[in-house]
């Protein structure tokens, strides 16, 4: 006979032996919200509260009651570590800044880590040369593809007429610019000249792939001598696993809210009306490029099912949204590949970090919006010769994009130089570009991690690593990485 008896805890259901059952003994088994849900939730809730903000905002300040609305800034959204912060609580802004700290704690340990252990445990390192090479020729096929569709798109818009809008006045004195940059420096910067300083900040992720690398082979070289290495390595990688998977699920969906509510409830109308057809002609085309290029390229190179794809990949995408980040998004984004999507744990450990490294496709599609928007508002006929000139410039920066903020976005200045277009009235567009970044940009960043999955899923399927099973499974069959 079955134990039944009432719980008096949750006043309803029953227990048996410390199971909850129905009223007809059944057992009940509550699934927790899967973290897609969560982020998308989370997302979608905070661009509906950031836009309420910002109509609230326009209606204080347009009646005379700007002073409300200090207040309401101060409480919740302004940077505190500004002057203009001091007297200020900014609930919000502490919220989102602990997170990102969070999440770049674990940056370069993880990268470190993870590249190491794959090419230590890669018994033919004529296999580790042609895993490099896919994966090279695969990003750039990617960056090709993305900067042609980019282009045309852009032209088609600007053909349009949406792209002719009145700039406002702005101060161009303080932009963020790159007069005298080189995109080969990146190569000599690669090889840090102190192994130390690579560690002690999160702009030098390319340096520490180096390292990772030469680590990596080494260890893989010396074999037996190089065993108890290895062992704090796969040590400190599961720490840092524990760790993310917290930080992920339990954390981001409240942080998403706060920067995307605090993000939107920032902007004014004076920026976001001239900006808005860059803005939602940029996002749509990204968006696109997502749901098209990446699947299909999957299709056409493996036979995959490629909704399959976009549909298990699109959690990953989301999260990239509201972090703005690709390191960021890099725990998840391997996790995603490795028990859902059936790559290889060590393939995965050497593609996911170098895309995160070099792929920055979505860049470059937003730099053929960007330049097709400046120039036009400028009054500037763009061709399609102009943007053959700048898909190319634009691959090229975007490869070796330093580490700076808003990179991409600053990038577009570099651009803008090599075609010839800096008149002042291009440096108000770009101003107005830089200071609305944050909603292309979270298209653009998705853009560039859904092909780093895209290229691990390719190059895996290549090397006949890919487990079909769990790729066209429902739900994740590997539960550890």
């Amino acid at each position: 006979m079955l134990n039944l008896r009432w719980d008096s805890m949750h006043k309803g259901p029953f227990m048996v032996h410390g199971e909850r059952r129905n009223f007809m003994g059944k057992r009940q088994d509550k699934k927790p919200m899967s973290i897609m849900k969560k982020m998308a939730i989370a997302l979608f809730g905070g661009i509906g509260v950031g836009i309420l903000f910002l109509m609230l905002r326009e209606y204080l300040n347009t009646n005379g009651m700007g002073q409300v609305w200090d207040i309401i800034n101060k409480i919740f959204f302004n940077d505190i570590t500004r002057d203009s912060g001091f007297k200020s609580i900014g609930i919000f802004y502490i919220i989102s800044q602990l997170f990102m700290n969070g999440l770049q704690l674990a940056i370069v340990p993880l990268v470190l880590v993870s590249l190491s252990l794959s090419l230590c445990s890669m018994a033919n390192p004529q296999k580790l040369g042609k895993i490099a090479g896919e994966t090279i020729f695969c990003f750039l096929s990617f960056y090709v593809v993305g900067a042609l569709l980019g282009g045309c798109f852009a032209y088609m818009v600007k053909t349009m007429g949406w792209f002719s809008v009145q700039l406002p006045t702005a101060d161009t004195s303080n932009l963020a610019t790159m007069d005298s940059y080189n995109p080969l420096t990146t190569i000599v910067n690669a090889v840090p000249n102190n192994i130390f300083s690579v560690f002690t900040t999160n702009t030098s992720i390319l340096a520490v792939v180096v390292i990772a690398v030469i680590t990596g082979l080494t260890m893989n070289a010396l074999r037996k001598q190089s065993e108890p290495v290895k062992k704090v390595l796969e040590s400190l990688n599961e720490m840092i696993r524990v760790y993310m998977e917290f930080l992920i699920n339990k954390i981001s969906p409240i942080a998403i809210f706060c920067m995307i509510s605090r993000t939107f409830a920032t902007y004014g109308v004076e920026y976001l009306w001239p900006a808005l057809a860059w803005i939602v002609s940029t996002i749509f085309i990204c968006i696109l490029l997502v749901f098209t290029i990446y699947p299909l390229g999957v299709w056409v190179t493996t036979g995959l099912n490629p909704l399959t794809f976009i549909r298990k990949v699109l959690k990953v995408g989301l999260f990239a949204a509201a972090t703005q980040s690709s390191a960021a998004t890099l725990p998840l984004n391997k996790k995603t590949c490795v028990e859902e999507l059936g790559c290889s744990e060590e393939i995965s450990n050497f593609v996911l970090p170098t895309g995160m490294t070099i792929n920055m496709n979505g860049t470059t599609v937003m730099h053929m919006m960007a330049i097709t928007f400046i120039a036009t508002s400028a009054g500037i006929d763009v061709t399609p010769a102009h943007l053959l000139l700048a898909a190319f410039l634009s691959i090229s920066t975007a490869m070796g994009t330093p580490a700076i903020p808003v990179a991409g976005t600053t990038m577009v200045f570099a651009v803008l130089n090599g075609l010839g277009f800096n008149s002042e009235l291009c440096m108000i567009g770009y101003a107005l570009v830089l200071a609305m970044n944050y909603p292309p940009g979270m298209a653009v960043i998705t853009l560039n991690v859904v092909g780093d999955a895209a290229a691990n899923v390719i190059i895996n399927a290549k090397e006949k690593e890919l487990n079909k099973e769990i790729y066209n499974s429902k739900g994740t069959e590997r539960r550890n990485m």
